[in-house]
This record gives structure tokens, sequence and C-alpha cells, in this order.
């Protein structure tokens, strides 16, 4: 598990290798991870927008943004937690994401970002 916190904002991803699949003609290596969201700090957030860096190194760099996390804008309470699931799809079996969700204070309309720690995407060592 991999941890980070930014002003008061916990985040802790888990990865998992899910094997492969095709998708438009090509072989991918599968990927989720779980991210948890928790509030440690003394006011209520909620998450407005994410970004993300995906590396995969047999591609160049792919750029995700867009408004909240799978769907949903949460809205965390002092020590609340938000967990969700997602994946991607890489051409090698070996990358890395990291990126950041923009949050507003809701006690002080200040917008802040909270940085995702990188985690890596690789897939199991085959050993005989």
């Amino acid at each position: 598990m991999i941890q980070q916190i930014t002003k008061g904002i916990k985040i802790s991803v888990v990865t998992h290798y899910n094997g492969t699949s095709f998708r438009e003609e090509k072989l991918y290596h599968v990927f989720s991870y779980e991210i948890s969201i928790e509030n440690k700090s003394s006011n209520t957030v909620k998450l407005t927008d994410r970004f993300w860096k995906i590396y995969d190194s047999l591609k160049p760099t792919e750029i995700v943004s867009g408004e909240g996390v799978v769907g949903q804008t949460p809205t965390l309470k002092p020590n609340d937690i938000y967990t969700y699931n997602s994946g991607c799809f890489l051409e090698s079996n070996m990358g890395a994401m990291k990126g950041f969700y923009t949050m507003i204070n809701l006690e002080n309309y200040e917008q802040f970002k909270v940085f995702i720690p990188t985690f890596q995407l690789t897939t199991p060592v085959l050993s005989n």
C-alpha cells in the first residue's frame, strides 16, 4: 500500500494485476486500483476534479483529467473515508500512475490540490 498526506487528506492506494485483455485488436495488461481518501483535517472538504499522468513503458505519457472520480464528487467531513475502485489498460507489463485531486474546503471555499503518490503497475514475476 502506498500512502501520502497533503493538507490533512490521506490518500492510500492498493493495486492489482488482473491479467490480459484484447481491446481494438491489441493485447493489454489490465490493472485495477483501490484508492481511499481519508479526511484527517478539521474541515469538511469536497473533491471536485482529478488529474492523472499514466506512464506506460511502450507509449507516451497519457493525461486524464475531469470532474470527480468514478462519476462522483464526494464530500468528506472530518474523519470520513471515501473509497473507490478504478483501473487502466497498459500495452506494457509495467507502468505507473500519479496525479492529484482538486478539492475545496467547504468552510472557507479555498481550493487546494491533494497529491496522489506515484504507484507502480507491474505484472507479477514469473518463476519456475
